[in-house]
């Protein structure tokens, strides 16, 4: 599958900006053949979380009839990275994952709240996985801060994902943080993880990308620069089956022994 990653320098608190961003760019992969496009964490509004109130998409009406209309016009799969929305008197950190007949085939809301950028005082965390297919592919979708809890991500696996997506806002000071994590990721649970992050500045942080594809054997097939660009890569996803059949990781758990160590 031809995946395209946009590495996007998110304007702050400027939706319009970023609808007409990541628009040009979904319209320049799918010129350039991608089946697939995968967007970063709160594209449409970065960071501005005091202005979550005049700019949070209500219902996530806009972004769900922005990317189903990009879908399908395009035959594309969209991985819609995530946005602010407000769901009744909350806001939340959503991801919207459409097929390319259109179709809303996942809604994830961020189930980690990263503190150091006041998340939690101002959105509420989702409280469900998610897992969906793409084409035949099983997924899985985490946001950012998500990646530093490996149960969270190995519970997906084990529901079936042979691929864990991974938009983020990762800062400039953790970076390294960032690249540790995600080849640990793939290693530990045998699947290809394509994480995107964002490249610019906010109020309080610098961004500088360095995105990845990392397959599941923990080679890095793609990282990315550190200033805004989009890259197309092709991932064969039959690698998968292949390493967890020479290191049967899965087949060698013994669950019954973890729980008791896992009360809370």
């Amino acid at each position: 599958m031809k995946i395209a990653c946009i590495q996007l320098d998110v304007a702050f608190a400027e939706p319009e900006i970023n609808f007409k961003a990541v628009q040009n760019l979904i319209e320049r992969a799918v010129n350039d053949g991608a089946e697939l496009v995968v967007l970063p964490e709160m594209w449409n509004t970065a960071y501005a979380l005091t202005e979550l109130e005049q700019l949070a998409d209500r219902e996530g009406v806009r972004t769900k009839k922005f990317l189903s209309e990009l879908a399908q016009s395009h035959q594309i799969h969209i991985v819609g990275g995530s946005v602010s929305t407000k769901k009744g008197a909350s806001f939340y950190n959503t991801m919207y994952v459409y097929n390319n007949l259109g179709e809303l085939i996942s809604e994830y809301d961020k189930a980690h709240l990263f503190r150091l950028m006041d998340e939690h005082l101002y959105l509420q965390a989702g409280n469900k996985e998610n897992i969906f297919t793409i084409g035949s592919i099983r997924a899985g979708g985490v946001i950012c801060y998500d990646l530093r809890f490996p149960e969270w991500l190995r519970a997906h696996a084990l529901a079936g994902a042979k691929v864990l997506f991974i938009p983020a806002q990762w800062p400039e000071t953790r970076i390294d943080h960032w690249k540790v994590l995600l080849q640990a990721r793939a290693i530990e649970n045998q699947c290809f993880v394509i994480a995107v992050n964002r490249t610019g500045a906010d109020p309080n942080n610098q961004f500088n990308g360095q995105s990845m594809i990392i397959a599941p054997w923990g080679k890095v097939l793609w990282t990315g620069a550190e200033d805004e660009q989009y890259a197309l890569i092709d991932v064969d996803f039959s690698e998968v089956d292949e390493v967890r059949t020479r290191i049967p990781v899965y087949e060698d758990r013994r669950p019954a022994l973890y729980r008791p160590l896992f009360k809370n």
